[in-house]
Order: structure tokens, then C-alpha cells, then sequence
């Protein structure tokens, strides 16, 4: 048996669906070589295997399944207080892939990592720089964080202090005067934003990037609006909310047709620069200028700017608005003559599911992506129809639970190997394609649950199909054990690398 040959069955054994607990648990071994970090990254996991995971000698055992994406992560949680540095960080970096939508972690996990004293046993990083990662990972809701300023660790009412202007008046006047002197400290430290001299003051000190926040969320002082304008730092100004109206309506006129836009949604535009954006010169200006009565709040700005500019293979990151329009607002959205407001509306996940059945069938190929893939009640039949005509969001559809695994034979013959791969692994499928021209396509063929086991027996022997063989649900339980024996058994090169 060639070295080829074994690791195509590992792989395709470490991801076979109906592969039993203790065949999985067994891919552990060091003399399966990096199969079983693989499968514990990359599959979701029956418990006996995440428990075993979990308490593996072996750390990379552990750091790959801290960056699964399939496992309810409240299963995760003893990570979290993992001797390793290493893979406390994994854990609260979230999925390697980056995913578009990244599920939360428990509040349990969330205050264990972010109220660690150490960074773990082995020193080999700090808690701070664990937090790190988490704060980029996307992985902390909304709802957590609205939480921070009542939580019962001073810790993390500090940290709520570092979003001051998104918090509430009450909740800033509370934090002012916390019975915990540092929280009281922190809270008149971090209010500066708020307050323009402050901002003045400091803005000396911090690099061009910094500024960009400052200029796009700080309250400003007539100084450092002028400032903006002479730096061409017009593009943040015009997004922020406290930008004093006077500024506003320069920037209503500004000569660039992007910050015209940025304007012409804004909800404090006086209704005279609506009116004259309205009539503007670029499309696209005049376009936002009729979205305004669309635009009466902060939060509906926001959602608005989510969208526009943006084209139907977008694939930016799937979050929660903070803070969110009402229901209401999205609905008058998916009934709007506007595409970019039912394109708006499609990118909600709470839109009812009546509207999400009219937007389905939208006109405007761009509703029906969006749709697609941010909403849990879209269709089947439009999943697969973005699928074979939107590659980009391909990864992403593949992750939903409704995209539909039947129904696909009629692109059997499509010209793109990944959508033959797709219609390849149709259960219903007659005839699996094992000798399709595309490598990816073959294997997708073998791993059919249609085909019968003597059948699987010749494609385990061809590289071209053997790791499909091996992860097709048909095999055998048996023949599962005896190929894993052969791999385990025979593995002189397997050994060594794992031992390195």
C-alpha cells in the first residue's frame, strides 16, 4: 500500500458521516499523522469524541478542536481554562477560515476568557493578548456587550467604558459613579470622546489611523472640523453623527460625488439639501437623496451603508446592526420601489417569512443573493440558484443548513466542476461520475451513499477516488475498522512525522 493511498483513506475516514465514535477516536493516534487535528477542526463531532478531544495529551489535539466552527461551542468550554496559552488563543480566535457568519460563544466563555488573571500554565501567552483575538474574532454578540456595564466583575464593566458613545446616558451616569474606584476612573477617563476640547487636546498624540476613528466617531471642536476639511479627512466627518450643521451642509456640496452620498442619507440633512440632492448632477447621489425619508434614524443610516456600494458578489463579514432598526422599518424596506432597500431588507435575518417568500422571487438579482445568504428561512431552490450563479458566495452556501444536498442531477453535466460536484453527491444520482475529467468531481462521485460497497471496493484502490471511497456512509463498519487497521498498522512514514 503506497504512503498516497493511506492518507486518502484516513482523511476520507476522519470525515465519513457514519463513521462509529471509537473508528474517530482512534484518527488521534499520533500514528495517524495530522488526520486528526484535521477532523477535529474541521467536522462536527460526536460527544464521545469531544470529550476525548478535549482531555487529549496531545495539544494540538485540543488547539484544532477549539477552532471548530460544527461543534455547539458550550461544549468548548473547558478550553477556555486550558494549561495552554496556545489554545485559550485558538479558541478565542474562532474558526481559521474566517467565515462569514461566526456563531457567538456562551457568556460563560466569554467572562472565564476575558477575566483570566494568566494567559495559562505555559507562559507562552499573555491574558491580554488572548483577548485580543477574541475582540477580532468576531465571536462576542451584541447582547454580551450591551451586557458589560451592569456585570457583576469590575473587570468587565472597565471594558465597557472603552464603547462610551454607544452607551446609553444612564448607563454612562451609572458607570461615573461606580462604587469601584477603577471603574469610576475608567468611566472619566474613556468620556473624553464625547467632550471636543478633550478631543482636541489629545489628537496630537495619536497616528493617522486613530484619527480616522476621531474624526468619525469623537464629538469635535470647531478647530478640528475645519482641520478635516484641510486634511481631506472629509469621508469620516461625513459619517459622523456629531458633525455640527454647518459642516454637514459643506459637505453637501462637497465636489466629490461620494461624500454627497454619504450626506444625502444623513438623518439630520436639513429638508432644503435633501431637496437640492435630490437634483444632483451623479446618479448615485440622487439615488441616497430618495432614501432619505428612509433614513430618520442613526440606526437605519447605518443598515443603509451596509448596502450601498456594494455589488452582488459581495462576501463581507454577516453581523448584527448595533443598534438595530424596528421590524417596521425593514418591512416598509422589502415593499419599496428602491432595489437598495429591498436589498436592505434581504440582508435582515428576522424578516418574516412571508416577505422572505416575495423577496425570494425579487426581480433584482442582487435581493435574491443577499437573501440567500443571510437569511435561515430562504429556500432551498434559490440557495442552489445563487450557488451555480454567484461562485463567490459558494463557501458560505455550503455552510447553511438548508442548502439542499438532493434535487441536483440536472447539473450533472454544468460546465464548472464545482457545481458537477455538487449534483455528483445527489444520493438520487443513477450513476455517479467516478471517471469525470475533475479530480474534485470524482471524489464527490465516490463518496455517493448510492453506490454499493463492492462498487467502493475498486474505487478505494484508484487516488483518484479512494478518499471519497473511504468517506462514503455506505462503507461498511467493518471495512471501516480493517482500513484503519492496515493504515495504523503499516505506517513507518506516518509515525515519524507525527513524531516530529
Amino acid at each position: 500500500m503506497s504512503d498516497s493511498l493511506r492518507e486518502l483513506w484516513l482523511r476520507g475516514l476522519a470525515f465519513n458521516s457514519a463513521a462509529p465514535s471509537d473508528l474517530l477516536i482512534r484518527l488521534m493516534d499520533p500514528a495517524a499523522g495530522g488526520v486528526g487535528p484535521m477532523m477535529c477542526e474541521g467536522r462536527d463531532l460526536p460527544d464521545a469524541v469531544i470529550d476525548a478531544a478535549l482531555r487529549h495529551p496531545a495539544e494540538v489535539v485540543r488547539r484544532a478542536l477549539a477552532r471548530n466552527r460544527y461543534v455547539d461551542p458550550a461544549r468548548l468550554a473547558p478550553l477556555a481554562t486550558d494549561p495552554s496559552g496556545i489554545v485559550r488563543a485558538r479558541l478565542a480566535g474562532g474558526p481559521r477560515s474566517w467565515p462569514r457568519w461566526v456563531r457567538p460563544l456562551p457568556d460563560d466563555i466569554l467572562v472565564t476568557l476575558l477575566t483570566a488573571q494568566d494567559g495559562g500554565e505555559d507562559g507562552r501567552l499573555t491574558a491580554d493578548e488572548i483577548i485580543g483575538e477574541l475582540e477580532s474574532s468576531r465571536q462576542i454578540p451584541l447582547a454580551f456587550r450591551h451586557s458589560l456595564a451592569a456585570r457583576e466583575q469590575p473587570g468587565l464593566r472597565i471594558r465597557a467604558t472603552w464603547s462610551w458613545g454607544s452607551l446609553t446616558p444612564a448607563q454612562r451616569a451609572r458607570l461615573l459613579d461606580d462604587p469601584d474606584p477603577a471603574v469610576r476612573e475608567a468611566a472619566r477617563d474613556r468620556s473624553w470622546v464625547l467632550d471636543p476640547e478633550r478631543v482636541e487636546a489629545r489628537l496630537p498624540s495619536y497616528g493617522p489611523r486613530d484619527k480616522v476613528f476621531v474624526f468619525g466617531t469623537c464629538a469635535l471642536s470647531p478647530a478640528l472640523v475645519e482641520q478635516c476639511f484641510a486634511d481631506g479627512m472629509v469621508d469620516p466627518l461625513a459619517r459622523n453623527r456629531h458633525a455640527p450643521a454647518h459642516a454637514v451642509a459643506r459637505l453637501a456640496r462637497h465636489p466629490e460625488p461620494g461624500i454627497r452620498a454619504l450626506v444625502a442619507t444623513r438623518p439630520d440633512l436639513g429638508p432644503d439639501l435633501v431637496a437640492e440632492l435630490t437634483k444632483d448632477p451623479d446618479d448615485d447621489v440622487r439615488m441616497c437623496a430618495r432614501l432619505h425619508p428612509f433614513s430618520r434614524t442613526w440606526a437605519e443610516y447605518d443598515m443603509l451603508h451596509r448596502i450601498i456600494g456594494h455589488d452582488p458578489d459581495c462576501t463581507c463579514p454577516i453581523t448584527e446592526p448595533d443598534p438595530q432598526p424596528s421590524p417596521a422599518w425593514f418591512a416598509a424596506c422589502a415593499a419599496s420601489g428602491e432595489p437598495v432597500l429591498r436589498r436592505v431588507a434581504a440582508s435582515w435575518s428576522g424578516l418574516p417569512a412571508e416577505l422572505v417568500g416575495t423577496l425570494a422571487r425579487d426581480e433584482d438579482e442582487e435581493v435574491r443573493t443577499r437573501l440567500a445568504c443571510h437569511h435561515p428561512l430562504a429556500p432551498p431552490r434559490l440557495l442552489l440558484e445563487v450557488f451555480v450563479t454567484r461562485p463567490a458566495h459558494r463557501p458560505h452556501l455550503l455552510t447553511l443548513p438548508a442548502f439542499p444536498r438532493t434535487g441536483t442531477i440536472h447539473l450533472i453535466n454544468h460546465p464548472d466542476p464545482q457545481v458537477r460536484a455538487l449534483a455528483a453527491s445527489d444520493p438520487a444520482l443513477p450513476d455517479p461520475p467516478v471517471e469525470d475529467p475533475d479530480e474534485s468531481v470524482c471524489r464527490a462521485a465516490a463518496a455517493n451513499p448510492g453506490l454499493a460497497p463492492q462498487v467502493l471496493e475498486v474505487l478505494l484502490a484508484d487516488p483518484r477516488t479512494a478518499e471519497g471511497a473511504a468517506a462514503n456512509p455506505s462503507l461498511p463498519v467493518p471495512r471501516m475498522h480493517a482500513l484503519i487497521d492496515r493504515c495504523l498498522n503499516d505506517v513507518p512514514t506516518l509515525s515519524t512525522a507525527a513524531q516530529r
